[in-house]
């Protein structure tokens, strides 16, 4: 979810240089939602940046390489990307699979970064861009830039529309009535990265105690962080979504309070305020971009990527009243006429 959030404002940018060109994407089926919206018949109703959607369930055919469904779906996918006589394939998320996924559409440009996530990645890329931005989003943009030269600026992220998901959530937070909302996201992709629940909780009752209305996010098998979250603020209302309405949630509200997880990228792409709370994953590198935001992060903090179940050390040296203090300057911004 991370790396598609910070691919596209690299993409929203090349959309809006060159707005007559075709432009697809290869998306794992369960982070769709993030390029298009489709209704109970699954007709599209909203997909504002790319022409095409093509699912590959990468994940999955990791797990049975050899199996007739894996084969096939690869087929058809090769079949796919052929079909479209694409002039250029952009590798933004620089992993071995995204450069396999780029070499199935037998496109002579492959282009993707000289220095990918996984090394081996970049004997797959025809050309091999030297990125000199610290944060993603701007090694992103260097390598958009690439495909016909042109010199971009990140540009603020193009996300469907999805009309049921936007009931949904008028149903949950009606705009422009009601307490303003903070959304709380506790999971995170490791342990290592994952602030303790009964801080978020003591972070929730804070703001709770000045007035505003929290919502807290559980992901896919975090309830029981929710859970424990509610049991100590009462009054904080747990949250269990899809995709779409969870982007249509975010659309509403007044912060968002999460670690360095998809629901904080998706804010900063939605331009919502967000209090991020850092440990062994680097703010310079993949922090929050282009919106207010408040990052803590403790000096004693290294990058570390190393999936470690418990929180990394310096993690645990911050403290709810930090995280208030933060969020109340943002919420502070926020009203102010």
């Amino acid at each position: 979810m991370g790396d598609i959030l910070h691919a596209l404002p690299a993409v929203t940018a090349l959309r809006l240089a060159h707005p007559s060109w075709v432009i697809d994407w290869v998306v794992e089926p369960r982070w769709r939602a993030l390029l298009t919206a489709e209704d109970t018949l699954g007709r599209v109703t909203s997909q504002p940046l790319v022409d095409a959607v093509h699912l590959a369930s990468t994940k999955q055919w990791r797990n049975s390489v050899l199996s007739a469904q894996t084969l096939r779906e690869i087929r058809t996918l090769r079949r796919n990307l052929r079909a479209g006589g694409y002039d250029a394939v952009l590798d933004l998320q620089g992993a071995i699979r995204s450069a396999v996924v780029c070499r199935l559409a037998g496109c002579r440009r492959v282009i993707g970064e000289a220095a990918p996530r996984e090394g081996i990645a970049r004997w797959l890329f025809t050309e091999q861009v030297i990125t000199h931005g610290a944060h993603v989003i701007d090694q992103d943009i260097e390598l958009a830039s690439a495909v016909a030269g042109d010199e971009l600026a990140p540009a603020t992220p193009l996300l469907p529309v999805d009309p049921e998901a936007e009931a949904w959530a008028d149903q949950i937070l009606p705009r422009g009535k009601g307490q303003p909302a903070v959304l709380i996201n506790p999971g995170a992709g490791w342990g290592a990265k994952r602030w303790p629940v009964e801080r978020y909780a003591a972070v929730a009752q804070g703001l709770i105690s000045r007035g505003f209305r929290v919502l807290v996010n559980a992901g896919p098998g975090e309830e029981p962080l929710a859970d424990a979250i509610v049991t100590t603020a009462a009054s904080a209302t747990p949250i269990t979504c899809s995709l779409g309405q969870l982007i249509a949630l975010t659309r509403r509200v007044a912060l968002v309070i999460a670690g360095d997880t998809g629901p904080l990228h998706l804010a900063c792409a939605l331009t919502r305020p967000v209090v991020g709370i850092y440990g062994p994953t680097d703010p310079s590198r993949n922090g929050p971009f282009g919106t207010r935001f408040k990052v803590l992060r403790s000096p004693e903090s290294r990058r570390d990527h190393t999936r470690h179940e418990t929180p990394e050390a310096g993690l645990l040296t911050i403290q709810p009243e930090e995280v208030l203090q933060a969020a109340g300057e943002l919420l502070g911004l926020e009203t102010t006429p």
